[in-house]
């Protein structure tokens, strides 16, 4: 079965030979049509309704899967059209790729957009709702953005001035990505021109592949460690699902299950119960619930978990504080990663947490991330997202890019263990936990600390000035003291 697979989906490359030597011996003819890398079908022409040529060819992408690339053209009406469809079942999570374009080389990587992807461009404002398929490049990307928004500009130009404006900023800006001028004379000025554009710096730019069926792709350059290339992987919601026929739209979820002893139910109030209070989304200013849960960590404490998500915007944001006493002295939490079950240790980050890795020189001061339940992986991808979004979103730090691109390739080795490494938690309010593979007994791997906070610990916490004993004497003392003093006529 798995040669007979390796058969119909060859690499790409391996196709592409192929195809040339078929069109050398095409007149041969001995040639087997089974046997050729590119059949051929006729189909109607939905424009015409005469009878065009479907081409279809199976391949394989590197470092990717198998596809079906199509290619539709009647002769009769001269319409043409190519889509690519996933030969594969749909991936058990969806996928979020993220390219850090800062040169023009990286206009070359190679897309596969599935047709329920949505593709993101943060510096335009621009997303471009799940189409058809399409094996492309990110400049063939960038020139489709401009060919399908410069359609019906004049007509906007009149209609709706506000809106042609917004539109003609984001194609001049792809235009000026592509540096070049198709409206510009064929001359020897023009080629010299484009040319300088050509060799003029890029202005950087993001674009982001979000594919709930997990079928897309974009190329990374050398390899998975590439800097500028990130790829994460999350769970479907319910609605993503129902979009992709997994679910029927019609069916109820299902409920929670009731305890099968009732009388149990009061002693389960405080960690089954989710708690809501009504307030504002800090992103479009409407009305939206934060939902809090109580939960329990084996071997450490109990936490609160927050959830906030706004039905009108989509906003999301979620955090973790602890639910239990101050404690009477900070903790340090060291770990040895040394392969890949490392990554998946359960990680509660508190907001008063700071995070180090002396490996790569990375520190995070206290605050940073602020508070998170997740394992080492995602709290590592949360760093690589947080520095590569902000540096690269901002100008001034181009001239520093060779020096920021060393430390991402760093962070990204990290990332995949090609090296042990260090990691370091530590918080003086001993509220971060790291998950003891091995609990109840030892960690080999991990050692863990407590220390006596200092007083400007206990300053920055507001601790110096927080009293635990003796407050109802100190009260009823200045109760007394108000009550007796007399007035001065």
């Amino acid at each position: 079965m798995s040669e007979a697979k390796e058969q119909l989906f060859n690499p790409i490359g391996d196709l592409v030979e192929k195809v040339a030597e078929d069109k050398r011996a095409e007149e041969d003819v001995t040639t087997n049509d089974d046997e050729r890398p590119v059949q051929e079908i006729e189909s109607l022409c939905m424009r015409c309704r005469e009878q065009g040529v479907t081409r279809l060819m199976l391949t394989s992408i590197p470092y990717f899967r198998e596809v079906i690339v199509m290619s539709f053209r009647c002769e009769h009406c001269g319409f043409s059209n190519n889509e690519i469809q996933s030969a594969g079942a749909i991936r058990p999570e969806g996928s979020v790729f993220t390219v850090r374009c800062l040169g023009r080389e990286d206009l070359d990587r190679q897309v596969v957009k599935s047709p329920t992807c949505t593709v993101e461009i943060p510096e335009f404002e621009l997303t471009i709702p799940p189409f058809r398929g399409q094996l492309t490049t990110l400049e063939g990307l960038l020139r489709d953005v401009i060919t399908d928004l410069s359609d019906g500009q004049p007509l906007r130009r009149i209609e709706n001035e506000a809106a042609y404006n917004k539109i003609q900023a984001i194609i001049e800006g792809c235009k000026e990505i592509l540096a070049d001028d198709e409206d510009e004379d064929e001359d020897a000025v023009g080629a010299v021109k484009r040319a300088s554009q050509k060799d003029a710096p890029m202005k950087p730019f993001t674009i982001r592949l979000d594919d709930p069926a997990g079928n897309s792709f974009i190329e990374f350059h050398g390899n998975m460690s590439d800097a500028r290339w990130n790829m994460r992987t999350y769970h479907r919601t319910r609605e993503q699902n129902i979009i992709l026929g997994l679910v029927n739209p019609d069916e109820e979820p299902e409920a929670p299950k009731a305890p099968a002893d009732e009388s149990a139910e009061p002693d389960l109030v405080g960690d089954d119960e989710i708690f809501v209070f009504p307030g504002t989304c800090s992103s479009c200013g409407h009305p939206s619930d934060t939902k809090v849960k109580k939960t329990s960590i084996p071997y450490f404490k109990d936490i609160l978990i927050y959830a906030t998500n706004c039905e009108k915007c989509g906003y999301r944001d979620n955090e973790v504080k602890s639910g239990s006493a101050i404690s009477p002295q900070g903790k340090r939490i060291t770990l040895k990663v040394e392969d890949r079950e490392d990554l998946s240790r359960d990680v509660l980050k508190s907001e008063t947490c700071g995070l180090a890795i002396p490996e790569i020189d990375l520190v995070l001061q206290s605050g940073t991330l602020g508070g998170r339940f997740t394992t080492l992986e995602g709290i590592l991808d949360q760093i690589y997202e947080e520095l590569s979004t902000k540096v690269f979103a901002a100008g001034d730090s181009r001239h520093n890019n060779d020096a920021f691109d060393t430390f991402l390739h760093k962070l990204k080795a990290v990332k995949n263990v090609e090296h042990p490494f260090t990691v370091i938690l530590d918080d003086p309010l001993a509220n971060s936990y790291l998950q003891n593979l091995y609990a109840p007994d030892p960690d080999p791997n991990m050692e863990i600390s407590s220390y006596d906070r200092t007083w400007e610990q206990n300053e920055e916490l507001g601790l110096n000035d927080m009293k635990l004993e003796g407050y109802e004497q100190d009260a009823a003392n200045d109760a007394s003291a108000t009550n007796t003093e007399a007035p001065k006529v």
